[in-house]
């Protein structure tokens, strides 16, 4: 399940929904947008039983976003990223890191999340994984799925379900890493 928290504000009124979004005027500090962000929230986050699982600062279409992505042992839910998020408004607006508009989201990974960062891949190994290439390699494949074997800076290392063999991909070749858990 995939939940999203969203915070509004118009003018400076507050309010907390779903499915709106938080348009804030912020100026950039720095060319570490997700860093910066990171180390304001994780000892927040710490605070409240929770962990980052990922921040994303990117465009899409006209808005930018910064995406905050939460998780615990006991997974999340809608009142854990309602939490995150009013208890980090005050310290973001602070800590001001973003010039133009964009819009705050808190959510969580999700079931099939993305594993984006080393200790993501290092907590998975021995599970299913989906890795998807950002151009077609050997005989035009798109895609491959297989348990994670094991990892480094540079290679992957997956028992491919598909040839029944132990396969090296180069990291910088992945689009993303998927867990599969369907």
């Amino acid at each position: 399940m995939f939940y999203s928290f969203f915070k509004e504000r118009v003018g400076g009124a507050r309010s907390f929904v779903c499915i709106e979004v938080n348009v804030l005027n912020k100026k950039i500090r720095g060319k570490n947008i997700v860093s910066s962000v990171w180390n304001l929230v994780e000892p927040i986050a710490h605070n409240l039983n929770l962990n980052i699982w990922d921040i994303q600062f990117l465009k899409e279409g006209p808005h930018h976003y910064l995406r905050i992505f939460i998780d615990s042992e006991n997974g999340i839910t809608v009142e854990d990223c309602e939490k995150l998020s009013r208890a980090i408004d005050k310290p973001l607006d602070e800590l001001d890191p973003i010039s133009q508009n964009y819009l705050l989201e808190v959510c969580s990974p999700g079931i099939n999340r993305c594993l984006t960062r080393d200790e993501h891949l290092k907590k998975f190994i021995g599970h299913k994984i989906i890795v998807r290439f950002i151009r077609p390699v050997n005989k035009n494949i798109k895609q491959i799925n297989g348990r994670l074997l094991s990892f480094d800076e540079n290679i992957l290392s997956i028992h491919s379900e598909d040839e029944m063999e132990r396969l090296y991909i180069l990291r910088k070749n992945i689009a993303f890493i998927k867990l599969d858990d369907f």
